[in-house]
């Protein structure tokens, strides 16, 4: 099993609310919606193409709730909504009770870093994970990353959850870039 992490990301690793304003304020959080105006054909048709290669999706179970709340409730046509329903979706929280609404979903519960350790051993599908920030954090820190595909917008926001906090070091290996008309480099990067 391959882990990808897909993350939008600031130049100064801020990878906190960038979607909407309203998506994530925990610790007061002013800048949610960053990453708005920086969606051109390049940038978009490379997100589809992720998100329509094999396996499932890996999430932590807020943004899960996000992602799928959003995307199933916006009424013009987008290439998202149809792939996060069908996709094989796996769901961790620390609470067993957790209720999953959507189609196509299972439940982690517990300890993330176990859980998903586990799901390699039964020979799943490559995940991708979206979002997630604390999910990332466990699963970088216990060396489970096998890939980061970085959305680096040219933006310094000076404050917000960063992607690895302070993680130890981990050396990459740089794979394919991309850069878009807008000025957002996408950078496909290996864990050695």
């Amino acid at each position: 099993m391959t882990i990808t992490v897909f993350q939008s990301i600031t130049l100064d690793g801020v990878v906190q609310g960038p979607g909407r304003a309203d998506e994530d304020t925990r610790g007061g959080f002013p800048h949610g919606g960053w990453g708005n105006g920086y969606q051109d054909e390049a940038s978009m048709r490379y997100v589809a193409e992720g998100m329509g290669s094999g396996g499932g999706l890996l999430l932590g179970h807020r943004t899960y709730r996000d992602i799928l709340d959003h995307w199933t409730n916006t009424s013009a046509p987008n290439p998202f909504t149809q792939v996060l329903l069908t996709k094989q979706k796996y769901v961790v929280s620390r609470n067993a009770g957790t209720t999953l609404e959507y189609p196509n979903s299972t439940l982690l519960a517990g300890d993330g870093v176990a859980r998903v350790r586990a799901l390699g051993s039964a020979d799943e599908k490559d995940l991708m994970i979206l979002g997630s920030g604390e999910l990332i954090r466990a699963l970088h820190a216990a060396r489970l990353v096998d890939r980061y595909v970085l959305q680096i917008h040219p933006i310094v926001l000076g404050s917000g959850t960063r992607l690895f906090g302070a993680a130890e070091r981990a050396d990459l290996v740089l794979g394919r870039t991309i850069s878009t008309p807008l000025g957002v480099l996408i950078a496909e990067y290996a864990a050695r």
